[in-house]
């Protein structure tokens, strides 16, 4: 079971995160708090949303 869910996750979560942060240049969050890094990141969702629509 855990070998079916890791060989998953290659398909699932992980190209976004590299996509973000080797393409985009995204290494560190630039704001300070729980609350406003949820924000931060809520903003990067988005924008990696609309680039992929785009595309």
């Amino acid at each position: 079971k855990g070998v079916e869910k890791r060989k998953q996750r290659c398909h699932d979560v992980e190209p976004v995160f590299g996509n973000i942060k080797q393409n985009h240049g995204f290494r560190r969050f630039m704001l300070r708090g729980k609350e406003k890094v949820a924000i931060e990141w809520g903003l990067l969702a988005i924008a990696q949303n609309v680039r992929k629509k785009a595309a």
